[in-house]
This record gives C-alpha cells, sequence and structure tokens, in this order.
C-alpha cells in the first residue's frame, strides 16, 4: 500500500535526521509533520513519496496557500522536501528530485517579526519594574525577577533560541570574557558576545538570586541536588525551566510596551537591529548559528535600506538639484 511504502521512507529519512545529522529532537518533529502532509496528499493521487512530480509539489505548496498557511510555513516545508529527495538521492532510492527549479514562495522572504527598539528596551525592564512592587522580604519573586532579566537580557543579546536558553549551562557562561557557548541545532557549539547590560543582568541574577531560587522551597524538592544544578537558569527548588514558561514570561514582558511577544522575536530583533547599525551578514549568521548564509539572508533588505540611506546622505550626486 502507498501508505505502507512512503512511511518506511519517512522512517530511513528520520533515521539519517537522527543518526547522522544529529538533529534536535523538535527539528525532526518539524520534518515529519511537514513530510506526513506532503505523503497523505499525495495517497491522495495514489502516488507514492518516490515517484512524485514537480506537478506534485507545486500542487501541494498551492493547495497550503489556498487554505491560509502563511509563506514562512510553506517556505518550511518545500525545504523539508528538498532535504528529503536530496537524501534520497544520495541514498540513490530515486533517480529524480521533485522539488528542482521550484522557486520558494516569495512570502516566505518576508522579513520575521521584530520588535521596535522602545519595545525591547520596554520588554527588557519589565522584570524590574516588576520587582519594585514587591512585599519586603518576598525573595524568591525578587530572585524570579533577576533570572527573567537577566533570561531576556541573554535572550536579545546573543541571539539564542528558547531551547539553548532551557540548556545553557553554567560552565558554559564566560562572563569575565564576555561571551558564553551556545549549542545550537545538531548539537553545534558557537560562540556568542554578550554586551554589558547582559553582563550586569547575569552578574546580579548569580550573585543575588541563583541561590535563592536553587533552595526554594518546594513540596517533594530535593534541596541537595537543586544547589548542584549544572543550568544556568533554574526555576524554583532548582528544577529545569520549561519552553511554555519561557513563552508566558516574555509575553508578560512585552505586555507593557502594547506588544506580544516571542523568545523568537528577541532572537529576530537582536539580528534586525544589528544589521540596521551596518554588522555584517557573515557575523550576524555566526551569532544566529545559521549553517547556511542564505538563511541570514532574509535580513539583506535591512542592509540595502540602510545602504540606500547613507548614499543618499553622503553622496553628492544623490540629492535632486
Amino acid at each position: 500500500m502507498a501508505a505502507d511504502a512512503n512511511s518506511r521512507v519517512l522512517s530511513s529519512f528520520l533515521d539519517y535526521l537522527k543518526i547522522e545529522k544529529g538533529l534536535a529532537p523538535l527539528s525532526i518533529g518539524a520534518y515529519t509533520t511537514d513530510i506526513c502532509q506532503f505523503s497523505e496528499f499525495l495517497e491522495g493521487r495514489e502516488r507514492l513519496l518516490l515517484n512524485a512530480r514537480r506537478s506534485d509539489v507545486r500542487d501541494f505548496l498551492q493547495q497550503l496557500f489556498s487554505h491560509q498557511v502563511d509563506g514562512r510555513s510553506v517556505g518550511r516545508k518545500l525545504s523539508a522536501l528538498r532535504h528529503l529527495y536530496r537524501y534520497l538521492l544520495l541514498d540513490k532510492k530515486t533517480e529524480h528530485d521533485p522539488t528542482l527549479d521550484i522557486e520558494s514562495p516569495r512570502q516566505w522572504k518576508v522579513l520575521p517579526k521584530a520588535l521596535a527598539r522602545d519595545e525591547v528596551e520596554a520588554t527588557l525592564a519589565a522584570p524590574l519594574r516588576r520587582s519594585v512592587g514587591l512585599a519586603a522580604g518576598n525573595k524568591v519573586a525578587a530572585a524570579l525577577a533577576l533570572r527573567d532579566r537577566a533570561m531576556l537580557e541573554v535572550l536579545y543579546a546573543g541571539a539564542l533560541r528558547v531551547s539553548e536558553a532551557i540548556n545553557a549551562k553554567l560552565e558554559d557562561l564566560k562572563l569575565n570574557a564576555g561571551y558564553m557557548l551556545v549549542r545550537g541545532k545538531g548539537d553545534k557549539e558557537r560562540a556568542v558576545p554578550l554586551g554589558k547590560s547582559a553582563q550586569d543582568a547575569l552578574a546580579e541574577y548569580l550573585g543575588k538570586a541563583r541561590h535563592e531560587l536553587a533552595v526554594g522551597k518546594r513540596k517533594g524538592a530535593d534541596t541537595s541536588s537543586a544547589k548542584n544544578s549544572p543550568l544556568l537558569f533554574i526555576a524554583r527548588g532548582g528544577r529545569k525551566l520549561t519552553r511554555q514558561r519561557i513563552w508566558q514570561m516574555v509575553r508578560a514582558a512585552s505586555a507593557g510596551s502594547g506588544r506580544s511577544a516571542s523568545p523568537h522575536m528577541l532572537r529576530h530583533s537582536c539580528a534586525t537591529h544589528m544589521v540596521e547599525n551596518g554588522a555584517d551578514l557573515r557575523a550576524v549568521q555566526t551569532i544566529l548559528g545559521h549553517a547556511d548564509i542564505s538563511t541570514t539572508q532574509v535580513y539583506t533588505h535591512l542592509a540595502l535600506d540602510r545602504l540606500r540611506t547613507v548614499y543618499q546622505k553622503h553622496h553628492p550626486r544623490a540629492k535632486a538639484r
């Protein structure tokens, strides 16, 4: 049956992503969702993944658009299919690539949403504003505010992904040197610089808050193991933070700016503001941890906008006479 054949192809591809490429579970889950959706589309046409045609891929993308799927999501699904068929070609399981010469959707190239600079400032300051209203002696709540401020500063300063912030270890932080080691997708390690604001927030969190959170009283908490947690950012009782908690924290902090931000928006804001200030795309690529410069080139139009502004300001023939 078509479903069984497609399932076997998908299974071997996922093994390749996990074992040979070393992708994280979340990335593998995204590939699974996208390829399963295309597989189901093909089964409706009584076609297999191994003999899909270019017209099948085009029609699949068009169907997604007709169902109001946003361009970035469509682009991600096309990227997943490209990786699948590249693998099948290398493994000699097929002789053609139906994604060849299919342009990425224009909407996919739209710059990811970023916060304005004043919105970032308001978001980063929110935990401190919250701590001012705390009752005297509420040490755990004050410690949480300092932790949240440090996390927000690091997410913006180093353009970290949520998983990278959650899994960051104390030993990865080189505070005196002004950077931290980050393990990104595929367990690839990169060094991320930290600005003065992030360094100060981290120093205050480590000096005044982390110990308080580690020994924070919680029913059933093992305080001895909590004190020895290797993680940089911890929840009350020394527990590991969840992705949902970070999303909630960022959303709450950004509410005062009038935006409902996500952790990924802070990552995009970092890249956007760097490019606006004239940063080289290669440097931004390194900080973001993108394996391919083409992923970072979504920010290129910002560099062009700045170049146009500089040209208009400084070239003697740029302005109308």
